[in-house]
C-alpha cells in the first residue's frame, strides 16, 4: 500500500495505520452484511441525535454566532433524513441487477448480473459550512453500500471538529470510522492516502489539489465544488415570491452555501421592481441583524475582510452597492462579522464578484434584454453547481433548461433540489464530479461488478471464436459485420 512519506509523525502516522487497520479489517469481514450495515447506521443517527444541541453549541462557538435552529434545521436534520432514507432503502439497492446476455448466448444458458460491492475505505474530506451536515449527509451512503470511513474535518471549525473526534469513538470502534483534525498540512496528508473512494466538498481551488493528490494512488474521487449559481428572473415570474424566496436563500447562513443563488439574471426594465422585493423580503426576515439570534456571522477574519474587499473593487469600478439594514444599525462599530445584504448594480465581468464564488451575503443583479442573452452569458461562463428559473412560461424554462448545462436544478425557488434525496446532488466540469444522495450515494460508494456465467455448451467453438478459424467463424463475422 501507498503511503505519504518516510517520516510522518504524530496525526499524519496515525491516519497511515488506521487506514491500513480498517482495510485489514474490511477484508475480513467480508461480505458486509445488511444487518451490520443497518447497525452502523442506527448508531450514527444516535450520534446525531445525543448530542444534536452540542453540535449546535460548537458549531456557533465556531461561527462567531449561529442559530441552534438554523444548524438544528441545516446540518443534523438532512443528516438524519439522509441516513433513515438509506436504511429504509439499501435492500433494495444492493440487489444485483440482471442483465441480458449477448444474443443467443441467453438462449444457450448464458447468465449476466451486476452485483453491488462495497469500495473498501472512503476518505471524507468535510467544509466549514456545514461541518456536521457535509460529513454525516454523504455517509448515508458510505455506510449503507457497506464501507469503513475515515474523516478530516475542516480546521476552520474547531469546535465541531474537536466534537466530532471526540464523539466518534463512542459510537464507532476505529477500524469502522475515524475522524483526524489538524491544520492544512493534515488536510495534505489525508489526501495522498490510498483510500479506496475519497470524497472532497469544498472550494474548486482546493478541488484541484485534491484530485493531483488522489491521482498518485489512482482513488476515484467525487469532488462536490461551487462556482458562481445563476439565477433567471423570467418576465413572468411573480416578483413577491421571487424576492422572498432568493432573500431567503442568499441570507441563509449569511450566503456561505454553495449552492446559495451567486447572482440573478432579469430583465432590464423589471430591475427595480426585483431588487425592491428582495430589500423588502430580507427586511421582513431579519428586521434586525446585529443582535438577531436568527442571523449567521460570516465564519471568521479572513472570509469577512475577501467579502468587504469584494464590495470596495466593485464599487471602485462603478457598480452602485446598495446596503440591506433594515434596522439602521452601525456594523462599522460592531464587534464581529456579521454583515447585512449587499445588492450590487450594475456588475461588470472585471469585478470579483462576477469572477469569484462569493459565498457571502453580496448579491449582484445583471440585467438582460432577451432571455437568450441571459442564457448565452451562462453559457459562457464555467457550468455552476446550481442553477434556479423563476417565472411561469413553461416554454422558457424549457429554453433555460434545455440551453444550459448545471449540476441541478431548482424552478420557482433555490436550493431545494439539494434537500431532495431521491435526486442527484452533483456538479459538472469545474463545479464537481460525481454525485449522492439516495441511491445515487450508494452508487457512488459501491463498486458495480459485472457478473457472467457460461453455460455448459461450447459457446466459442459453437460461434467460430476459436482456431482453427473456418465456416463458423465466417458465418458469425458476415452476420455481426453488417451496416
Amino acid at each position: 500500500m501507498a503511503t505519504v512519506a518516510t517520516n510522518i509523525t504524530g496525526e499524519t502516522q496515525r491516519m497511515v495505520e488506521v487506514l491500513a487497520a480498517q482495510k485489514a479489517s474490511f477484508t475480513a469481514a467480508m461480505p458486509e452484511t445488511l444487518a451490520v450495515r443497518t447497525d452502523r447506521i442506527d448508531r450514527a443517527v444516535a450520534l446525531l441525535v445525543d448530542h444534536a444541541e452540542d453540535f449546535a453549541k460548537a458549531v456557533s462557538e465556531d461561527f462567531g454566532h449561529r442559530s441552534r435552529e438554523q444548524t438544528l434545521m441545516t446540518d443534523i436534520m438532512p443528516s438524519v433524513s439522509a441516513l433513515k432514507h438509506a436504511k429504509k432503502h439499501m435492500a433494495s439497492w444492493a440487489k444485483g441487477e440482471k442483465r441480458k446476455p449477448t444474443f443467443p448466448l441467453g438462449l444457450l444458458g448464458a447468465k449476466a448480473e451486476v452485483q453491488f460491492q462495497p469500495k473498501g475505505v472512503v476518505g471524507v474530506v468535510a467544509p466549514w459550512n456545514f461541518p456536521v451536515g457535509m460529513v454525516f449527509v454523504p455517509m448515508a451512503g458510505v455506510l449503507a453500500a457497506g464501507n469503513r470511513a475515515m474523516i478530516k474535518p475542516s480546521e476552520f471549525t474547531e469546535n465541531v471538529s474537536a466534537l466530532m473526534a471526540r464523539l466518534v469513538p463512542e459510537y464507532f470502534d476505529e477500524a469502522e470510522m475515524a475522524v483526524f483534525t489538524g491544520d492544512a498540512d493534515v488536510g495534505v496528508a489525508f489526501s495522498k492516502l490510498a483510500f479506496d473512494h475519497m470524497i472532497f466538498t469544498g472550494a474548486t481551488s482546493v478541488g484541484r489539489h485534491i484530485m493531483r493528490a488522489a491521482a498518485d494512488n489512482l482513488v476515484p474521487v467525487t469532488l462536490e465544488l461551487g462556482g458562481k449559481s445563476p439565477t433567471f428572473i423570467g418576465r413572468s415570474a411573480n416578483k413577491d415570491l421571487v424576492g422572498q424566496r432568493v432573500a431567503l436563500g442568499k441570507m441563509m447562513n449569511a450566503g456561505q452555501i454553495c449552492l446559495a443563488p451567486d447572482y440573478l439574471l432579469v430583465a432590464e426594465d423589471q430591475e427595480g421592481a426585483v431588487i425592491d422585493s428582495v430589500t423588502k423580503s430580507a427586511g421582513a426576515l431579519y428586521p434586525t441583524l446585529l443582535a438577531n439570534d436568527d442571523y449567521t456571522s460570516v465564519v471568521n477574519t479572513r472570509n469577512y475582510d475577501r467579502l468587504q474587499s469584494y464590495l470596495t473593487d466593485a464599487r471602485e469600478k462603478g457598480a452602485e452597492v446598495i446596503e440591506v439594514n433594515p434596522g439602521k444599525e452601525d456594523f462599522a462599530s460592531a464587534n464581529g462579522h456579521k454583515m447585512p445584504l449587499h445588492i450590487v448594480r450594475n456588475p461588470t465581468d472585471d469585478m470579483k464578484v462576477m469572477q469569484e464564488e462569493i459565498f457571502g451575503p453580496i448579491l449582484p443583479v445583471k440585467t438582460y434584454k432577451t432571455i437568450d442573452d441571459a442564457i448565452d452569458y451562462v453559457n459562457a461562463n464555467d457550468r455552476p453547481l446550481g442553477l434556479y428559473y423563476f417565472g411561469q412560461d413553461k416554454s422558457e424554462e424549457d429554453r433555460v433548461l434545455t440551453r444550459t448545462i448545471s449540476g441541478g436544478v431548482t424552478v420557482n425557488d433555490v436550493l431545494f433540489h439539494n434537500a431532495m434525496e431521491d435526486l442527484p446532488f452533483g456538479g459538472v466540469g469545474p463545479s464537481g464530479m460525481g454525485n449522492y444522495h439516495g441511491v445515487d450515494g450508494f452508487r457512488t460508494f459501491s463498486h458495480a461488478r459485472a457478473v457472467y456465467r457460461q453455460p455448459k455448451l461450447d459457446v466459442a467453438g459453437l460461434a467460430g471464436f476459436k482456431p482453427p478459424y473456418g465456416k463458423a467463424t465466417a458465418k458469425t463475422l458476415a452476420k455481426e459485420l453488417k451496416k
